[in-house]
């Protein structure tokens, strides 16, 4: 065990032993393996720190030269072990204050201090020394001329080259040769900071000196050509040699002109002409180009790329940033068109893509510095949409008037995937498709903003209305929304704009161009099932349809193929862009295909676009009715009511050779009832008695008893009432009370609904209790021995369908009259199943004696009334039968 390690675990020998000592720094080295600089020694303080009752004074006041520094980052799990006691005024504060006394009272001081500690709080272990330091820093004026120290000998130090691996808290001195541009880090458990490297030479060598996060305001005592020491550094080997690492109190001082042991500093600036390969050289250029920012990946590991294209009085050249460095473009606002000055820049010559050789610029350790610079002005040409051909190189500024989804495909050349993205750029001369691929398909580019692009390739294309498509490649600049444009270029482009506005729904019905792009934006009102087509080529194809709406009017999207397969909400908002109009007989819709784009909106999207609230839009757009009110083919109504009876589902063979299903319900409210024909999907749908349900926009028609009833089309969606809604509704217990209202026979009236009617069965109709129906046309047909064929249709059968039917006569003491039971009312009648009845039948044997005892039954129906013309008397159609009795 070293002395000084040694020294330490002294403070904890009676809490740990020493193998344990021992195995505890290895684990902390290991915790603290993305420091990169931590040394046993460290690890070691900050083992005994953990422990209780530790004085550990000796970690911020090193008693003599060998005493080691902190990190300047460590574990999270010792960000509690400096004491939080209010801060004071202590003999080293005061060496401090000293300094800047004249400037800032003893309580401003201390204040700027703690302001120091929150804003340094990831790294626990700077002092209160250190903080004061840094405070000291930033109070004295950077003009203030510096002292030059060189003659003191605590400021002598070794040449460069003599500087050993390993060395710690040594000092280093040199020329400032190149400063780099901070970069931003994040360590392994998530921590953010900053980092810099300084060149430093003297006549004997060079060396990177790496700044961090806590030194970053030493960085304003000095520039390019100075000659600093700086003291309080670790040499530890690097990515390129030997590098001087510094600590959280290293600092920075000014040394004497040595030319002795300092090079010249000459800031010579190259003409782009007259850069050579493999050199550093610094440059004075104007941006012309910055493209997007690409990614790529090398051996597993994802990186970053971007090149700038710079010209200046002489030439052009590319100038290359990778992976952390591209953060530069948006650290320093770098634009086309703005003036840099770059310092140590390297030059290297490599091979085009046209496969000619090429010198070209590469960020590492030199500096971006974003100024007025003397170069010339350099006016980029762009051309006018209308007058553009098959050409490279060109810069085009518009409008997007059209925009399309993110596409994905596979590269043939290795299968891997690819992305590509289409938008039209319009000016007042025409617009051009453009492409963009790759990482230019994440650009947040939306339809309506203007955009410069500058070195695109234009080409012919038969497949775009102006024959015209533009390409994007890897050198192309794309500028959303670019600034600096002039006054025309503006209100040439607002004009453009002002035709891209969404078009009110409620225009759509004017509109008479088949096909014709359109945007829209509502919320929707409907979603029906999706449904199935077959193509011409036999394949299987899907569509759903969408009732969409705005405070204008309403229309029907239908979303197509892999549009039908989302889930669409009834209230969600949407933005909807290159929707198609289709005209049909009675109304324009809309069509949305892949070439359409479904937004949707977040409600405060849709609040700023002014689109009314579900509730709003229904009372816009429809009319909501009690059902005593509805009208025969009256449209756009909204019926809620509470279901009070369902009937069986009836599956029924199309024209097409389908099947479909048909059920029948009905409902109620507080004004009455109507019967509910539901569909397919909604017919099969499981319900219960009780359950409240909403008709938006049913088809109102008359049956064939001449009652009203409600169909549920293709126009038509069911949806669950709010909750308001259903608290507005009669309990089923008090609808039932309301709608079957007890009469007497004689005070039945034509076209009672729901009368509940109690009489004594005097008459049974013994004969044909059986009906042969034809299953096409349900026609009744006459008795076969063979196959049956059908008078009304022509339909030929082996097996005919049955009707139950059992005609009677029922009295109270105020008259009587006729009542037909049908299937499942007469088996309940009788007591026995159809299929029972039709066995005996089939076997010889009638029901006769059966429906003889049915006389002096006496029932309770719940019925409507309808007139018999033929007999000239009001008849029952019972609904349910509630009680039977002797």
């Amino acid at each position: 065990m070293q002395e000084e390690i040694l020294q330490l675990y002294e403070k904890i020998k009676d809490q740990v032993s020493e193998e344990e000592f021992l195995e505890e720094i290895a684990n902390m080295k290991e915790k603290n393996n993305d420091v990169g600089f931590i040394d046993d020694y460290e690890a070691a303080q900050l083992v005994v720190q953990n422990y209780e009752g530790v004085d550990t004074s000796i970690f911020s006041k090193p008693s003599n030269d060998d005493s080691e520094e902190m990190p300047f980052e460590v574990s999270a799990g010792n960000e509690d072990s400096e004491e939080e006691d209010e801060l004071t005024m202590t003999e080293e504060l005061q060496e401090s204050y000293d300094k800047v006394k004249d400037q800032i009272t003893e309580e401003e001081f201390l204040e700027k201090i703690k302001e120091q500690k929150a804003l340094n709080s990831h790294n626990p272990y700077m002092d209160n020394i250190s903080l004061a330091n840094m405070v000291v820093e930033e109070i004295i004026d950077d003009e203030e001329e510096v002292e030059v120290v060189s003659e003191k000998p605590e400021y002598s130090n070794k040449s460069i080259k003599d500087l050993e691996d390993g060395s710690k808290d040594t000092n280093v001195s040199g020329r400032v040769i190149s400063i780099s541009n901070k970069r931003s880090f994040k360590t392994r458990k998530g921590k953010e900071g900053e980092v810099c490297n300084v060149e430093l030479q003297d006549n004997t060598g060079t060396m990177r000196c790496v700044f961090w996060t806590q030194n970053m305001t030493l960085l304003k005592k000095f520039n390019e050509g100075d000659i600093i020491q700086i003291k309080g550094v670790d040499i530890k080997e690097g990515y390129s040699g030997l590098e001087a690492n510094l600590r959280p109190r290293s600092t920075v001082v000014h040394l004497e002109e040595d030319n002795s042991k300092y090079p010249v500093y000459e800031e010579t600036i190259t003409d782009i002409a007259d850069i050579e390969p493999e050199t550093k050289v610094n440059i004075i250029a104007r941006i012309l180009r910055i493209p997007t920012i690409r990614s790529y990946e090398k051996n597993g590991k994802q990186g970053k790329v971007a090149s700038l294209e710079l010209q200046d009085a002489t030439g052009k050249i590319t100038y290359t940033l990778w992976n952390k460095n591209v953060e530069l473009i948006q650290d320093l606002k770098l634009e086309d068109g703005d003036t840099v000055k770059i310092l140590a820049a390297q030059a290297r010559e490599r091979q085009n893509r046209d496969g000619q050789q090429e010198i070209s610029l590469t960020h590492w350790d030199g500096r971006i510095i974003k100024g007025d610079y003397d170069v010339p002005e350099i006016e980029q040409e762009f051309s006018q949409i209308g007058d553009l051909s098959e050409q490279k190189d060109v810069s085009i500024k518009g409008v997007v008037i059209r925009l399309q989804d993110i596409r994905t495909f596979l590269r043939k050349k290795d299968n891997s995937e690819g992305r590509l993205r289409n938008f039209d750029v319009g000016d007042s001369t025409g617009s051009i498709r453009v492409t963009v691929w790759g990482d230019d398909t994440a650009l947040p580019i939306n339809k309506g903003d203007i955009i410069k692009i500058i070195g695109g390739d234009v080409r012919f294309d038969d497949y775009t209305e102006s024959g015209y498509s533009m390409n994007t490649n890897f050198n192309t600049q794309i500028t959303i929304n670019p600034e600096n444009l002039t006054v025309e270029e503006l209100d040439e482009f607002e004009s453009i704009r002002e035709q891209l506005r969404p078009v009110p729904i409620g225009q759509i019905a004017e509109i008479d161009d088949e096909g014709k792009e359109i945007d829209v934006v509502g919320r929707i009102l409907s979603v029906n099932d999706v449904n199935e087509f077959q193509r011409d080529d036999g394949s299987v194809g899907i569509v759903r349809s969408v009732m969409f709406a705005d405070e204008s009017g309403k229309v029907q999207l239908s979303f197509w193929n892999e549009r039908a397969q989302e889930e669409y909400v009834v209230g969600d908002a949407y933005q909807i862009e290159n929707a198609r109009t289709r005209l049909g007989m009675m109304s324009v819709d809309l069509n949305i295909g892949s070439g359409s784009r479904v937004i949707k909106l977040s409600e405060e999207q849709a609040s700023a676009m002014f689109i009314p609230e579900l509730s709003t839009l229904e009372k816009t757009i429809y009319n909501p009715k009690k059902i005593e009110d509805l009208d025969e083919d009256e449209e756009d109504t909204i019926i809620v009511g509470r279901i009070i009876e369902i009937n069986d589902v009836r599956e029924f063979d199309r024209d097409t050779g389908d099947s479909g299903h048909v059920r029948n319900i009905e409902i109620a409210d507080d004004t009455g009832t109507i019967r509910v024909a539901l569909w397919d999907n909604d017919a099969l749908k499981e319900r219960q008695v009780g359950d409240g349900i909403k008709l938006q926009n049913p088809r109102l028609a008359l049956n064939m008893d001449n009652r009203l009833e409600a169909n549920v089309s293709r126009a038509t969606t069911l949806l669950e009432p709010s909750e308001s809604e259903m608290e507005d509704l009669p309990s089923i217990e008090e609808l039932m009370e309301a709608i079957y209202v007890p009469k007497s026979i004689e005070s039945l009236l034509e076209d009672d609904t729901n009368v509940c009617v109690t009489g004594r069965i005097i008459d049974v109709n013994t004969e044909r209790v059986l009906r042969k129906k034809c299953p096409n046309c349900h026609q009744t047909v006459e008795e076969a021995i063979d196959e049956y064929i059908c008078d009304n249709c022509g339909h030929i059968f082996d097996e005919p369908d049955y009707l139950l039917m059992v005609p009677t006569r029922i009295e109270d003491e105020t008259g009587d009259i006729q009542v037909t039971f049908f299937d499942k009312l007469a088996e309940e009648l009788i007591g026995m199943k159809k299929e029972e009845i039709i066995s005996l039948v089939d076997d010889g044997y009638g029901i006769e004696d059966k429906l003889e005892d049915l006389n002096g039954l006496t029932i309770e129906i719940i019925a409507n009334v309808s007139f018999d013309e033929f007999n000239e008397e009001n008849r029952l159609s019972p609904k349910k039968i509630l009680n039977k009795y002797f």
